[in-house]
């Protein structure tokens, strides 16, 4: 599931794009894809995408995630959701979605990983931004590849995806600090060849 991560709303790409963009990077082999949305201010509209999303990802039969809204994800039935340090309490995530979807925490410091083993409902951690990313004005500081090596040499053994400025040529060096996988969103939405970008990630 961890793969190819594709995360992505119309604050990435246009709203009339999404939807195309999102069954090519489908159609290309992602293995994951949640919906992060950041522009819309509409209720109905983002519950609209949201489904058109959903049914998508269903079509390929690919997991649908939706970050951090909790409400939304309950109410049409996402795969996952997907929580930051800052949003909603993991354990009221928890309490609200474990037996009903896949849940996963983002961590920007070993000791934020060390926390979320406490946690067995958690399915993965998000980790980084391991490099310099322009697709979140709110990142977080750089880890490097260092936080991916460091989590593993302390013994964690949850499900690791890494993201944050990745391109294909970083791959071999994030499977080999101990992910199983990358989360990207610009190396898509801006990709020229989704079809090439996804397979060079593979």
């Amino acid at each position: 599931m961890l793969e190819i991560y594709f995360i992505a709303g119309t604050q990435d790409v246009p709203k009339d794009k999404l939807l195309p963009i999102l069954e090519t990077s489908l159609q290309s082999g992602i293995t994951c894809y949640q919906f992060r949305e950041k522009e819309l201010m509409n209720p109905d509209e983002i519950e609209l995408l949201a489904k058109a999303c959903q049914k998508l990802c269903h079509k390929y039969s690919v997991p649908f995630f939706i970050n951090d809204d909790v409400a939304l994800a309950l109410k049409i039935g996402a795969d996952g959701i997907h929580v930051g340090q800052d949003d909603m309490a993991i354990l009221d995530v928890i309490a609200s979605c474990a037996g009903k979807m896949k849940i996963g925490l983002s961590v920007n410091t070993l000791q934020q990983a060390k926390n979320a083993t406490m946690y067995e409902e958690l399915d993965y951690i998000g980790v980084g931004p391991i490099f310099e990313t322009s697709s979140k004005a709110d990142a977080k500081p750089v880890t490097g590849l260092e936080l991916l090596r460091a989590i593993r040499q302390s013994g964690i053994t949850l499900p690791m995806v890494a993201i944050g400025g990745i391109t294909s040529g970083h791959i071999k060096e994030i499977r080999k600090a101990g992910a199983q996988g990358v989360a990207v969103i610009s190396a898509i939405t801006c990709s020229e060849n989704i079809v090439q970008t996804v397979a060079e990630f593979k």
